[in-house]
């Protein structure tokens, strides 16, 4: 059903045997991208497949802005207040999950206050690593600190 609004599969509902459709959209997320100068940027060690380093975020909640999930997302994970800085961008790859196809707003955050992680949620441990010694990334986490890197070398800290 082209164009309009997500592929859709019709269901038959139990009740009253009326055909119903379901959409597959893709699944909103946000990350966060924590920078403090001299330590380098935050990472969370994953709990939960896929295993390894990633951004702190996860799905956004139903009503919930993304906004706030990134905020929310940021403190379950880290144990640190944060304030939106900007938002970095959109990025939809259809790849860039493999359990589903996900749309995550990238946001870029200043800590407010002590900036002392302490993993929580699902993360194992959560450590700052300089921008140039990233360790392997899930996702497209890689590509979303290319693009802020880049970002940060076109509008140098004044």
């Amino acid at each position: 059903m082209a164009g309009d609004g997500g592929s859709a599969d019709g269901v038959v509902c139990p009740q009253c045997g009326a055909v119903v459709r379901v959409y597959r959209n893709p699944v909103p997320t946000v990350d966060v991208i924590v920078h403090v100068q001299g330590r380098g940027v935050l990472l969370i060690e994953r709990n939960n497949p896929p295993l390894g380093w990633a951004l702190p975020g996860g799905f956004v909640d139903y009503g919930e802005t993304v906004e706030h999930a990134a905020v929310r997302e940021a403190f379950e994970e880290t144990g640190l207040r944060v304030r939106i800085r900007q938002l970095l961008g959109v990025y939809s790859d259809p790849a860039r999950d493999a359990r589903l196809h996900t749309m995550s707003c990238v946001f870029v955050v200043d800590v407010e206050g002590d900036a002392s992680p302490v993993a929580g949620d699902d993360a194992g441990r959560a450590q700052f690593f300089p921008l140039e010694e990233l360790p392997p990334l899930c996702f497209d986490h890689g590509r979303i600190l290319q693009d802020y890197g880049n970002m940060l070398a076109a509008y140098p800290a004044e």
